[in-house]
């Protein structure tokens, strides 16, 4: 049996979930599903890892590099990794696009589902790597570097087979001419670009990564993954499964590689401008993802910051409202791509189904709902997280100096099992409309600010001009108005901003579901490309058709 015919079926149930959108995974959320021992044995193999150099990669290097530090133990984690010269990388890699570009469809789909077999067994493993690098807390690194990016990257797998499969290859054309029949052979080739990069994020290294990682690889390119230097041992692991499996099915193992360097000598702009790079995937800064789509002759995709809002109009329960917001804007400490910033009070106040609510009872709801969570010793550190990067903590320590009223500053949150742990709570800041110099513009983070307008048709207004100039990634309304949800869903999507109304209970705005959910539109500025549409494919390769006449 080969691999192909072994993941036959689930390429295909995944190609019917993209098409039902409804809730589908192979890969549970839920640790318990993986079996007794596997959580244990996933942290004894980071710790076994720590402060040894990661020999797992089948490519070699000139030196050994590495200073990723983690957020929860305030020391390096000490995990150094085979770095080669860019030419070096680049030479390698042109040599397995070779092979890699003439292997058939049936072949990559079926490699490439198995590596995320081999993936699934290291999922723990990945989970305690993701922690100590990133900050995230132990159930977020487990779901969102392992079963949600295995989601993800499966779903680019699927949409590419169904892709590189809706034409024939072969095809006998003949066109009647009266007397005689022209007829011509035909074959048609989906060509891929040829070398692609990666470039990894600090906080999500993994999901952020492998979308386009396996898009890439579907469609028959090679790729270069760059991750963060702060951020490298998560990824590693993907990637060292992904060539040990090549290798024993006699495929060259650097069709992917892995390109590290350190923050004092980045080496991203060097392989992103190398001209045997076609394809780039980018997640990160607007100033940096503005340069990635300005390099000529380039594919680019890219996910960048955006300001994301929540606008109150009207809502069911004011507590439950205000408790499902400051879970988001608190989850991993705001350092989310999806997390709310602004959020709009009308002055006059909001209705409820228990009466009129005042701004300063509304606003006063959501400050006391982000204080609880933070003050939960059994919800707050695991929810907060720690903060990945010094420049976070240090925007975080300086919001008071932002501007408008500091309802409540950051503060240090004790984390029981890491006494060291980088955990504080957000900020939130009081402003009105007219500080736009303040609220027009990111602050990844916990940083939260509580903005008051004349009404919902101006919180709507900022909102979605917002989107439009700086770009978001999520919008979350509440209201009870049939009307004004309409009016706010057809605003909103004008300017490519989808809306999540009335989200509660276990709803999240912060969370989009693989086979489901369309991450970043790729219409607005917030980035120009979207997890998983069929461009976020189609432009990894060229059809090219041939005629012959006979």
């Amino acid at each position: 049996m080969t691999l192909f015919e072994k993941h036959q079926a689930l390429i295909e149930q995944a190609i019917e979930a993209g098409k039902t959108r409804n809730f589908w995974t192979p890969y549970p959320e839920n640790p318990k599903a993986y079996g007794e021992g596997m959580d244990e044995a996933g942290k004894t193999a980071f710790s076994a890892q720590m402060t040894h150099d990661f020999k797992e990669l089948l490519q070699e290097g000139n030196a050994w590099v590495g200073e990723e530090f983690s957020p929860y133990l305030q020391l390096g984690i000490g995990v150094k990794y085979p770095q080669s010269d860019n030419e070096t990388i680049i030479a390698r890699a042109n040599k397995a696009q070779q092979q890699w570009g003439k292997t058939d469809i049936k072949t990559r789909a079926g490699l490439l589902v198995e590596s995320l077999e081999r993936v699934k067994g290291r999922f723990f493993e990945i989970a305690y790597a993701t922690m100590h690098t990133t900050g995230q807390a132990y159930m977020m690194s487990f779901q969102a570097s392992g079963p949600h990016a295995n989601d993800r990257a499966l779903e680019a797998i699927a949409i590419g087979y169904q892709q590189l499969t809706s034409i024939t290859p072969n095809a006998t054309w003949t066109k009647p001419m009266g007397k005689f029949d022209l007829t011509l052979q035909k074959n048609f080739k989906a060509m891929p670009k040829g070398i692609s990069l990666v470039i990894g994020c600090s906080t999500f290294p993994i999901w952020n990564t492998v979308p386009g990682l396996y898009a890439d690889l579907i469609c028959g390119n090679v790729c270069i993954v760059k991750p963060h230097p702060k951020a490298i041992l998560p990824i590693a692991i993907v990637v060292a499964e992904i060539q040990k499996l090549f290798k024993e099915n006699g495929i060259d193992p650097m069709v992917v590689q892995l390109a590290v360097d350190t923050v004092d000598n980045q080496i991203t702009k060097q392989l992103a401008e190398h001209r045997d790079v076609k394809l780039i995937d980018f997640t990160g800064s607007s100033a940096f993802g503005d340069y990635i789509e300005s390099i000529p002759h380039k594919t680019a995709f890219t996910e960048k910051a955006g300001v994301n809002c929540v606008i109150l109009d009207s809502v069911k329960d004011i507590k439950a409202v205000a408790g499902n917001i400051a879970f988001s804007a608190s989850l991993y400490s705001g350092q989310m791509c999806t997390a709310p910033q602004n959020i709009y009070i009308p002055e006059t106040g909001i209705n409820t189904t228990e009466g009129h609510l005042s701004y300063d009872d509304a606003k006063n709801a959501l400050v006391q709902a982000i204080t609880d969570l933070a003050e939960n010793p059994k919800m707050g550190p695991h929810i907060l997280g720690a903060i990945q990067s010094e420049a976070t903590l240090q925007r975080l320590q300086n919001a008071g100096s932002l501007g408008g009223n500091l309802l409540l500053a950051g503060k240090g949150v004790v984390n029981p099992e890491f006494e060291h742990a980088r955990v504080f709570s957000p900020a939130v800041i009081e402003l009105t409309s007219a500080d736009e110099n303040i609220y027009k513009k990111e602050c990844f983070g916990p940083i939260v600010f509580i903005i008051k307008t004349k009404d919902t048709e101006e919180s709507l207004s900022i909102t979605k001009k917002l989107s439009a100039e700086i770009g978001a990634i999520t919008c979350l309304a509440f209201s009870t108005n049939t009307d004004t949800m309409q009016h706010i869903e057809d605003s909103m999507n004008q300017v490519y901003t989808p809306v999540s109304f009335n989200l509660g209970g276990a709803a999240f705005v912060n969370s989009h579901a693989a086979f489901s959910d369309f991450h970043v539109t790729g219409g607005n500025p917030a980035g120009n490309a979207s997890f998983t549409n069929s461009e976020y494919i189609s432009k990894r390769f060229v059809w090219v058709g041939n005629r012959m006449m006979e």
